[in-house]
């Protein structure tokens, strides 16, 4: 103990003066007060938050002139479980199309109906039948109401006429007082979900990845605009990323733990970056424990995953799945992360068209668009099996996947087939 009372005094007088400031997660270990911890107390340490998760003592500080060996000692406080630098996590579609239209239509949709006419570029065509055979699906079951789906990112447009009717509602917070916590959640005026990048209850989102991931969840069938692979579903808007796109760690685990709160089924999570988190691991792993599905975004660099992580999707944790892009035939697309080991399935992720802000529609590429599409396939699953366990649910995904040439050097499993999983269909 007087070798760490040392060590903390050396970093007070010289390492914490030398650089500026820089946030940190720290985990404090059961029943441990937050005024005992010294390294609070430095002065090189400002801006001590509790994050108030039902997962752990966890708080943010900053601090100046933390280098590895200062972690390594801090790491040593009998106080602390573990203190780590806090990453920054991004969304990255290949594509944001920056013509947005009035008048989309399923026809256009080719990840969940592929003619081969709506698949390809200006040069060629795409094949069809390389979809997720969503209307087979839909004859057994377009969802229900009973599911709840997490959208974790820029936020949702929940106001857009597609996907209004989906969205979940807070019913004692949409009648209760302005400016209230009615139900007690320690949230105010949630109504829809909550902005952990503004702190307030208005999930809308500014930027439109959120509410494109929405539209390929739970966009309403109607002779209007698209459709999503659930007909019926509530989808929770929990924004974390800023209007720019980016976030913090700090709100990635406030958000996972705001869903499990809320009791969602599912948490799709087209966003990514930063190195290996104890804290955002410890919140996926919580996630679990309750039995809910975390889809993840395999990523956008064209890297193989079973070499060289990429977070959160390579997080090994039963409730983990992660998905990559396929095009409209059916092949790997360019741009989309890969592994045997570590990308479950493959999903349509190039020039999807779904909602975005204000009514309109656009299409965008990316395993940010494949992601959602696969948690809405396994948001029709739960509708149908609601009991099954997050490692039986990814065992079914993968057994009753499409083989395809194209991807058999990517996969050990191949394409969604939301039909084959409904129907347990296995190779």
């Amino acid at each position: 103990m007087k070798k760490l009372v040392l060590g903390m005094a050396l970093l007070s007088a010289t390492s914490l003066s030398a650089a500026p400031a820089q946030k940190y997660i720290v985990k404090l270990k059961t029943g441990v007060s937050p005024k005992s911890v010294s390294f609070f107390n430095q002065k090189s340490v400002s801006d001590v938050k509790d994050l108030n998760v039902s997962i752990g003592s966890f708080y943010t500080v900053k601090a100046t002139g933390l280098n590895q060996k200062s972690l390594e000692l801090l790491a040593q406080d009998p106080a602390i479980e573990y203190i780590e630098p806090s990453r920054t996590y991004t969304i990255s579609p290949i594509k944001m199309n920056k013509e947005e239209i009035l008048d989309a239509k399923y026809s256009d949709q080719w990840g969940l109906k592929n003619t081969g006419r709506n698949s390809g570029g200006w040069f060629s065509r795409g094949k069809a039948g390389e979809d997720i055979n969503a209307e087979a699906a839909w004859k057994i079951t377009q969802g229900s109401k009973e599911v709840k789906i997490a959208v974790i990112d820029t936020g949702v447009d929940y106001t857009h006429k597609d996907l209004r009717g989906n969205m979940w509602v807070n019913e004692l917070e949409a009648n209760g007082i302005e400016g209230v916590d009615d139900d007690g959640n320690g949230y105010v005026d949630d109504v829809h979900g909550y902005d952990f990048a503004n702190d307030d209850g208005d999930p809308q989102d500014g930027h439109s990845h959120g509410t494109h991931c929405a539209g390929n969840i739970g966009a309403i069938h109607d002779r209007n605009g698209v459709r999503g692979v659930m007909n019926n579903v509530k989808m929770v808007a929990i924004k974390f990323l800023s209007d720019s796109g980016s976030g913090e760690t700090e709100h990635a685990i406030k958000s996972i733990d705001y869903a499990v709160k809320v009791g969602v089924d599912i948490m799709s999570n087209s966003w990514g970056g930063g190195e290996f988190s104890q804290a955002l691991l410890d919140s996926i792993k919580a996630a679990n424990d309750a039995g809910i599905l975390f889809v993840a975004a395999a990523g956008n660099s064209r890297a193989n995953n079973d070499s060289r992580d990429t977070y959160p999707a390579n997080y090994e944790v039963e409730n983990v799945i992660s998905v990559g892009a396929h095009d409209g035939s059916g092949k790997r697309s360019s741009f989309s992360n890969y592994g045997k080991k570590t990308v479950h399935i493959f999903a349509p992720g190039s020039n999807i068209m779904s909602t975005v802000p204000n009514d309109r529609y656009s299409k965008m590429s990316g395993t940010s668009m494949a992601c959602p599409l696969a948690a809405g396939a396994l948001g029709l699953l739960k509708a149908e099996y609601p009991n099954l366990t997050p490692a039986e649910v990814r065992e079914r995904l993968e057994a009753t996947a499409v083989r395809n040439g194209s991807l058999d050097d990517v996969s050990t499993s191949g394409r969604l087939d939301a039909e084959r999983l409904l129907n347990n269909t296995r190779s």
